[in-house]
């Protein structure tokens, strides 16, 4: 099957699907599903595809060490709706998130490290973010532009990505794969409509979701180049599957 076709037949159905799991539940476990590799693992798919084992298991890597620029995007997120409107928090925290990007670029980190940081930085992350109670109230319904306008979003996101990576080279691929797209729509969506309260538990969500987001680049950067395609991503996405259900798990305790 063509490339170009694979992508605009996968990449809407996953994104699709998420986001209709994601109406179900609260704000913490809509988090927690855009935690998953939802975005990052279809790129680094195609990106295999086209590029070639050896690139894409550096993007793998690329998008591990993206991971540490997520828990600053959530953290500053969270801290700055405490005391102003949503779009000064999402200015600050997407400056602080391109910030470490950027910084990221220039270190390349080995595989042991770089886990060790990812994972330290996450129960970090979870134990430094505000604890307040969601506000009760009116919650305004999505509209049935929503699904539509994050599905064109997502897919045109992974279409550019993919299409230039042979240009930016694979570790910033792999950076870039993490652009926080759906977890700051609803982040400002719950601020908007909940309070600075309901945006922390999105986030927080997040960080849960992104152990999984964890287990996934750490076994297809160790798989990737060992083993056929096949093997490696289906192993990448069991070990997320595991690994998220037991989030969840811990989530639903700790915010029910």
């Amino acid at each position: 099957m063509n490339i170009l076709a694979l992508k605009l037949i996968l990449a809407p159905v996953i994104i699709g699907s998420a986001s209709l799991a994601g109406r179900k539940w609260g704000p913490a476990v809509s988090g927690w599903i855009v935690g998953m590799p939802l975005t990052s693992g279809p790129v680094i798919f195609f990106v295999t595809l086209s590029n070639g084992k050896s690139f894409a298991a550096t993007a793998a890597l690329g998008v591990l060490s993206g991971g540490l620029s997520l828990v600053a995007y959530a953290l500053t997120y969270s801290w700055l709706a405490v005391k102003f409107r949503w779009q000064v928090a999402i200015l600050g925290s997407l400056l602080v998130f391109s910030i470490s990007t950027m910084l990221l670029q220039n270190f390349t980190f080995p595989f042991l490290p770089i886990l060790i940081m990812v994972c330290a930085a996450l129960f970090i992350g979870l134990r430094l973010m505000p604890k307040d109670e969601v506000e009760e109230g009116t919650e305004n319904k999505p509209g049935k532009w929503d699904i539509p306008a994050r599905i064109l979003i997502g897919t045109s996101f992974i279409l550019l990505l993919t299409g230039i990576a042979p240009y930016i080279g694979s570790r910033l691929t792999g950076l870039l794969t993490t652009i926080p797209l759906y977890v700051t729509i609803l982040t400002i969506f719950a601020h908007r409509n909940q309070g600075p309260a309901a945006a922390a538990h999105v986030l927080r969500g997040l960080l849960y979701g992104m152990f999984a987001f964890t287990g996934f680049f750490i076994t297809l950067n160790l798989l990737l180049e060992r083993v056929n395609l096949a093997v490696a991503f289906g192993s990448a996405v069991l070990s997320a599957l595991l690994i998220q259900g037991f989030s969840l798990f811990i989530l639903r305790r700790k915010h029910p």
